[in-house]
């Protein structure tokens, strides 16, 4: 499968070196909104062609799936050039800048019959199935909370604090804690409370959130863009507890009893680097003729996209182009 990019930023750094170690995957153009910058990216990543515009690259009859890479605020537009072309699409986290955005790209998606899923990469890890497998064998009891936190130093990073590029610790790392949440203790959400801290240019710096669900389990999750945190995700029962180490990427997961005792221990399996999930799904999923992920579709993006509209609302957060 050929794959055109759409950005140039520091994910395709991380990306590319995965797509070029699997099977069936060709890095085989990217695009920039100038054409001496894509031509850099290609060379610096290993792209066969460089585009200065992402209407070249959606016109290449011989791209299979784009990845769109850019800042949060282009999703939406780029996703509907992917579209209108009839480009299958594979668009990075978090997927629009709010609901009403989601809702839109899923409608125009099933008119125009193209595939459309968001890279948020912890939906296609098999240590998702691990995860709740564990929850489900009833080892800790009857789960009743879950604490998870991802917090990275990301503030010198201009993308992250721009109101105008839909910056803020929420979209960027917080949309894994929320997804963490959900795939995990499901969407019937009671009701949110949240606590924020904003930075000087008005996007959410550091933030504290507690999902009520309606069976009456809750969920407490903290991000931010100052300080790095442990990353662990606990599930909290009747008969013990489990860690997981790194919500973003987990890499292992331990189950303790009442008296802390470690009684399981499961490292997740050895991978690329987590990214080739995502993409071999996509590829699958393509193949077979389907417009809409299974790991994440449209629905759960557009719920994600929900919880975060409703905590900027009770932050008072809104971007410019909104």
């Amino acid at each position: 499968m050929k794959i055109g990019v759409l950005g140039t930023g520091n994910i395709v750094r991380s990306v590319t070196p995965t797509l070029a170690r699997m099977e069936n995957m060709e890095c085989y153009a990217i695009a920039s909104r100038t054409k001496e910058r894509a031509e850099q990216a290609a060379k610096e990543y290993g792209y066969e062609k460089a585009y200065g515009s992402y209407e070249e690259l959606v016109s290449d009859p011989a791209v299979e799936l784009v990845y769109i890479a850019t800042p949060h605020s282009r999703h939406y537009e780029d996703m509907k050039l992917c579209i209108a072309h009839k480009k299958p699409v594979l668009c990075e986290k978090a997927f629009t800048m709010n609901s009403a955005q989601a809702k839109e790209i899923k409608r125009l998606a099933a008119e125009a019959g193209v595939f459309v899923a968001e890279a948020i990469w912890t939906r296609y890890m098999p240590s998702r199935k691990l995860i709740q497998d564990v929850l489900d064998s009833g080892i800790i009891g009857k789960v009743v909370t879950l604490t998870a936190n991802l917090s990275y130093v990301i503030s010198q990073n201009y993308r992250i604090v721009a109101p105008e590029l839909a910056g803020g610790a929420l979209l960027d790392v917080g949309v894994y804690g929320i997804n963490f949440a959900l795939m995990h203790f499901g969407t019937d959400i009671e009701r949110m409370e949240s606590s924020v801290q904003m930075t000087d240019t008005g996007v959410d710096g550091m933030e504290s959130i507690t999902l009520f669900f309606k069976d009456g389990r809750m969920a407490v999750l903290t991000h931010g863009i100052y300080g790095r945190s442990d990353r662990k995700g606990i599930f909290y029962g009747s008969e013990g507890y489990i860690v997981v180490e790194n919500i973003n990427n987990p890499q292992s997961i331990s189950v303790y009893d009442q008296g802390d005792n470690l009684v399981k221990f499961i490292a997740v399996p050895e991978q690329i680097s987590g990214y080739e999930y995502q993409f071999a799904e996509c590829a699958k999923r393509i193949g077979q003729g389907e417009t809409e992920s299974s790991s994440m579709p449209l629905k759960d993006s557009i719920t994600v996209m929900e919880v975060m509209d409703a905590l900027r609302r009770q932050w008072g957060l809104k971007y410019p182009q909104e």
